[in-house]
């Protein structure tokens, strides 16, 4: 399965800066008619529909706000296509005084937050023909960085959601992309303390524009992402990508 972008309507939820922003870009360059814009304040989309007019649309949006997802998928019934970009990072580790709250705080964006969007635009992307669902989720989704662990943990769980996503969705033909960044130079990466190892959101926004062109599930974006996705590649193939269940 994959998809064309020419002409077609997208949704980029955390659009305002960082990989999202590089993703809408990414999104126009490629010749989408119009990206909605999914962020918590409109305002800060300004400067992207100063420069792009009326194919940037913003839109209000929360991943931990229910009725919001659902007003968002009401007003951006023509999208074909949705990345779900937006996430959080608390640096605590299991022994961390914080570590339940933090745990707590980043399973709502990061794992939640994917579950309702699912929900909600599921049936959007069935009316139109089926599309495509693009979760950002990490390096971080296969390995614990022991200073991150709740992070790495909400990472793993949305990595397990959207491997059942690619599953379920599969029988409308909406097709699930799973993108595995590792350190991109952004404001999470920088409070991360991770600048000096940081490559450019640019490299996670084209290596989404060619899986969409190639099916690909699994997409590893940058010098890290690729040496890991290098020596999972033979488990997911395998394990992940195989059907266990037929025959």
């Amino acid at each position: 399965m994959t998809y064309n972008i020419r002409d077609r309507v997208a949704l980029v939820t955390g659009a305002n800066r960082g990989i999202g922003k590089a993703i809408l870009v990414g999104l126009l360059k490629e010749g989408a008619a119009k990206v909605y814009a999914a962020v918590r304040d409109i305002s800060s989309v300004a400067a992207l529909n100063e420069a792009y007019g009326d194919k940037v649309v913003p839109l209000e949006f929360d991943l931990t706000k229910p009725v919001l997802i659902k007003k968002a998928a009401e007003l951006a019934s023509d999208v074909s296509l949705v990345v779900n970009n937006a996430g959080v990072l608390k640096a605590a580790t299991p022994l961390s005084a914080d570590a339940i709250e933090s745990l707590q705080y980043e399973m709502e964006t990061n794992v939640y937050g994917l579950i309702r969007v699912s929900q909600a635009f599921a049936p959007v992307l069935k009316a139109n023909g089926g599309g495509v669902l693009v979760q950002l989720n990490s390096v971080a989704s296969f390995k614990s960085f022991s200073p991150f662990s709740t992070y790495c943990a909400s990472k793993a769980a949305a990595y397990s959601v959207t491997q059942a996503l690619k599953e379920l969705l599969k029988e409308q033909g909406t097709m699930v992309i799973s993108v595995h960044p590792g350190p991109i130079d952004t404001d999470m990466g920088d409070s991360a303390g991770l600048k000096e190892i940081a490559e450019p959101p640019e490299l996670v926004a084209d290596a989404i524009v060619d899986a969409l062109k190639s099916g690909e599930f699994h997409v590893y974006t940058d010098t890290m992402a690729k040496q890991v996705g290098a020596a999972y590649q033979s488990f997911a193939e395998n394990v992940i990508e195989a059907e266990l269940l037929e025959g």
